[in-house]
């Protein structure tokens, strides 16, 4: 790929990236609270007054403003220029690793959800369904279209068409994803009487499961579960919190680790 056009190609990919983290915004504030995500149009959460379209623009707007509604003047979250910023950043990443092709589109969309659901977990302790459950049916989708493989197609499906094996490796790795963590959540709900892990959890590894497959799909779970008792762990402490009270946002650590994932081990 020519230089110049490498470079237009990765600013194409930050612009897409900034505009479809704005979107996210709508999604990480609307979906938790049973709100349309098509109207009305965007609004301020403080005064409700709607956004005109030029406080509206990707991260500019925000610095424009000052982090503040032009209505009210109360404070504009942080997280709003966050999600475009990393949003456009993880799209550059896609672009460069997978270049123009199915591919990095399957990886743009499974980028686009794992931020949305970290910041929904982390704000409200919610993983909407229309995110994990319409995405697990995304990721079967492009496992049709974009062929998974792993060791489980290897040594068990070599006899298949490209295309079931791919399918069939996307199912199977979602429930050996998912289904030793729901064991777990059931075995520790019945012995400590309470929930230990929510459906939502278990709901999401399925999602990663049906992108990543088994291999990606582990060091994922990896990744989420050490820096989430990492930073759990320094939260507990720092804060002063109960540790056996303190209901711990695993769902976006498992979504940080399911990001980058793909950015670690490239998929053919």
């Amino acid at each position: 790929m020519p230089a110049d056009f490498a470079s237009w190609y990765l600013l194409l990919a930050a612009v897409a990236g900034l505009l479809i983290g704005s979107f996210l915004n709508v999604c990480i504030y609307r979906l938790p609270r049973d709100l349309s995500i098509v109207s009305p149009r965007s609004f301020c959460p403080e005064c409700g007054s709607p956004i005109r379209w030029f406080d509206n623009i990707p991260i500019f707007s925000y610095a424009a403003l000052r982090g503040r509604c032009r209505s009210c003047h109360k404070p504009i979250g942080y997280r709003y220029p966050l999600v475009e910023f990393t949003t456009a950043a993880l799209f550059v990443c896609v672009a460069a690793r997978y270049g123009w092709s199915l591919n990095g589109l399957k990886w743009a969309v499974f980028e686009s959800l794992m931020v949305a659901l970290f910041w929904t977990d982390l704000e409200e302790r919610i993983l909407p369904e229309l995110l994990t459950i319409g995405g697990s049916f995304l990721g079967i989708v492009f496992a049709g279209f974009v062929m998974m493989h792993g060791a489980l197609e290897e040594l068990f499906l070599s006899g298949l068409k490209p295309v079931w094996r791919s399918l069939i490796t996307a199912v199977v790795s979602a429930v050996m994803l998912a289904g030793p963590i729901w064991l777990v959540g059931v075995a520790y709900a019945r012995l400590r009487k309470k929930d230990g892990l929510g459906l939502g959890d278990v709901i999401l590894l399925f999602l990663m499961g049906t992108f990543l497959g088994l291999e990606r799909g582990v060091l994922a779970v990896l990744i989420g579960s050490v820096s989430g008792s990492v930073v759990g762990g320094a939260y507990i402490y720092f804060t002063g919190q109960e540790a056996g009270s303190y209901e711990l946002p695993f769902g976006s650590f498992l979504c940080a680790g399911a990001a980058l994932a793909p950015l670690m081990i490239k998929s053919p």
